[in-house]
């Protein structure tokens, strides 16, 4: 699992920084790639990176501003142009229907695939399968935002090979039947179950992801022991008061959400034009001194979502 950032600016491109958009690729795990976000030009992005737009299977969109929409009927018409047929699942706000349709239809575009809208109204789980779990809550920003939560199934135990060699068991099928949790019958006619052989479950990863918002209770309950938090970043604790009245964050304030949810690791995005050298430094130097593990992240960063230890 792994998060690969296509734009990390706020507000308008700029020369170092696209606007807003995320890929959380999980091709190992599931074979698939999730957008959040698809600001303009996310499409002329992804042409820089190795990720292959047929394997978007769900885009999910924080809110309505242009910085995170206006490359969507762009990406979803290449996906189509480039052979994509899989169906994709589209999370957003109410409206963002009527705009994706209202867009294909003005342009005369037809996708050789469906889409699945899912228009958010409030809290509570919004895709859940036996291996990942998403849900989400309404942020404050000054329009209809919801921030994001992607919780990954717990994965079964490692096999405890130094116990088996112990035991002088031979290698094998028979390792994988006790992987499993079966009971094997060896040569020798003793009998093993598969479940004294194997560890205890490894918990899943937690990765969540907070876009334009003014500080909130429910940003919290999303990071809330997150291996991963992605958090907006568009000002320095300098300007909180500019941050509070555009309804924006701070690194500061991001760092003490990162501290007080128990978080492994944050990075910082939707960074202002304004931020260049010395004022991006600044930034993630004032989040570091709350807490360390912080990085204010750039376009085309790739970070792994390691497990916890």
């Amino acid at each position: 699992m792994e998060l690969e950032f296509l734009g990390t600016g706020a507000g308008v491109p700029a020369r170092g920084r696209n606007v807003s958009s995320l890929a959380l690729k999980m091709l190992d795990e599931r074979n698939e790639i999730w957008l959040f976000d698809c600001g303009e030009g996310t499409q002329q992005q992804i042409l820089q990176t190795a990720i292959r737009p047929r394997k978007v299977t769900k885009i999910f969109i924080s809110h309505l501003h242009g910085d995170h929409l206006y490359g969507l009927p762009g990406f979803l018409s290449s996906r189509s142009n480039q052979g994509g047929i899989e169906p994709v699942d589209l999370y957003g706000p109410i409206g963002l229907k009527q705009y994706v349709q209202t867009s294909l239809k003005t342009t005369g575009t037809r996708l050789g695939y469906p889409l699945n809208f899912h228009e958010l109204s409030g809290a509570g789980v919004i895709f859940a399968d036996a291996g990942i779990t998403v849900t989400t809550l309404p942020l404050d920003h000054r329009i209809a935002c919801f921030g994001y939560r992607v919780v990954e199934a717990d994965l079964p135990g490692e096999l405890l090979v130094a116990k088996l060699r112990e035991l002088q068991v031979p290698s094998g099928p028979i390792y994988g039947k006790l992987k499993a949790g079966q009971q094997v019958t060896l040569p020798d006619g003793r009998q093993l179950d598969g479940r004294d052989f194997v560890g205890p479950n490894k918990p899943g990863r937690i990765v969540t992801i907070i876009s334009d918002t003014r500080q909130t209770p429910n940003i919290l309950k999303l990071a809330e022991q997150a291996d991963v938090l992605v958090h907006e970043s568009t000002f320095s604790q300098a300007e909180a008061r500019l941050a509070h009245q555009y309804f924006h964050s701070t690194s500061t304030q991001a760092a003490k959400v990162a501290q007080r949810a128990h978080c492994h690791q944050l990075l910082l995005t939707h960074i202002s034009a304004r931020y260049l050298g010395k004022g991006v430094h600044q930034l993630q130097s004032e989040a570091q001194h709350i807490f360390k593990a912080t990085r204010v992240v750039n376009d085309f960063d790739i970070i792994p979502v390691p497990f916890a230890d």
